[in-house]
């Protein structure tokens, strides 16, 4: 189950795309030029189809004003537009939205097709008698999503995990928060699934320790423990030479190894489409060369889709990735422009010669003239 193509308008930096997706996908492009915000359109189909969501709460997570693109002009309406292979039936939900004269955000139009057939069709008859209906999506409510009903499903298990170390190091990391996408309540995921599925949480706990023994040498083992008042935290037992003295707890583990259990957790957690953000931050490069490979030994039984974004070289020297899974993102003078790297003929004439497709890729989103950034410095 994956989406297999993304059609956005008017969404935050761009001001179209319409770009096919694979299995995996790496989004590549220089910094400000949207990977970010094109990962936010996954997420806010999540917002949107999710029990504790709904349009109303995706759009005040962000508001209408920030997501329209400060160049939509002519046709200011925010468009996202996604079709996906649900067990092989392809299926396309389209979303336009605005706001009204006194700034509510309203659907100007919801769409949803199974195949070529169309199953749903907003502003309906019952939405003109009464456009406040026009607040809420189909797709949020159970009693009006039953024909589509699998879709709204798979848009609420797309995950995003981007842990940020500082976040899990505090104490009070869990209080008020759920789900957090950067790992505020991390340990409090990890122990919830401890508690409730056992087998499985002690399943992924062996195969984090075995990679976590590769990646960090010194750490023997992990588990999690709760303290005297019942949080939840990580304890490692790293080589020491005195018995039980190599234990430490999460706010002395390292970012990189923080980062490190947070992929790999997200790696295992889930079936439905998973967003990485730079998962290389904080790695060691010989680690970063091998994720790739490790997404596509994880992912490939289950078909999991995953989309990565990232800067690195060392992530794009994977021989496995083709043309087809690398979405180039090259800012212009007023948006940014959405392209699959194997459509390119210069970048699939490099790479059938013999060139990794970062060394393809990466000159061509790099930004330019970066040696200009030294003159603001004085010798």
């Amino acid at each position: 189950m994956r989406f297999v193509k993304l059609v956005l308008q008017n969404w935050r930096n761009f001001l179209h795309v319409d770009v096919d997706l694979s299995e995996r996908v790496f989004l590549v492009g220089p910094n400000a030029s949207g990977k970010s915000h094109l990962l936010d359109a996954f997420r806010f189909l999540r917002d949107v189809a999710e029990a504790r969501g709904g349009f109303q709460v995706a759009i005040e997570k962000r508001g209408v004003s920030k997501i329209r693109s400060l160049h939509a002009r002519r046709y200011p309406d925010v468009i996202v537009d996604a079709t996906v292979d649900l067990a092989g039936a392809k299926w396309r939900y389209r979303l336009v939205f605005n706001q009204d004269n006194v700034r509510r955000p309203i659907i100007k139009q919801e769409t949803v097709w199974r195949g070529d057939t169309l199953i749903r069709m907003r502003p309906d008859e019952d939405d003109g008698k009464d456009p406040g209906r026009l607040a809420q999506t189909h797709l949020e409510q159970l009693n009006a999503n039953r024909e589509f009903r699998e879709v709204a499903d798979f848009f609420a298990e797309v995950r995003y995990l981007h842990v940020v170390p500082h976040l899990v190091r505090e104490p009070d990391r869990s209080m008020g928060k759920e789900r957090d996408p950067f790992g505020g309540d991390f340990l409090e995921q990890i122990a919830r699934l401890q508690k409730e599925q056992k087998r499985t949480f002690d399943s992924r706990l062996r195969k984090i320790n075995a990679a976590l023994k590769v990646a960090v040498p010194q750490l023997e083992e992990l588990k999690l423990e709760r303290d005297h008042a019942g949080r939840p935290h990580l304890r490692g037992l790293y080589v020491h030479w005195r018995p039980q003295a190599g234990w430490q707890a999460e706010d002395q583990f390292s970012d990189g190894t923080l980062r490190l259990i947070g992929l790999l957790w997200a790696l295992l957690d889930g079936t439905g489409p998973l967003l990485l953000e730079e998962p290389e931050l904080s790695l060691h490069e010989a680690i970063i060369r091998h994720v790739p490979a490790m997404v596509w030994k994880v992912s490939r039984k289950s078909r999991r889709q995953v989309i990565v974004s990232t800067h690195s070289a060392a992530l794009l020297s994977d021989e496995s990735i083709d043309a087809q899974e690398v979405v180039l993102l090259q800012p212009t003078r007023e948006d940014t422009s959405v392209t699959v790297a194997g459509s390119d003929r210069q970048v699939r004439a490099l790479v059938e010669g013999g060139v990794s497709i970062g060394e393809a890729v990466l000159p061509r989103v790099a930004p330019r003239r970066a040696e200009q950034l030294m003159r603001g410095f004085p010798e």
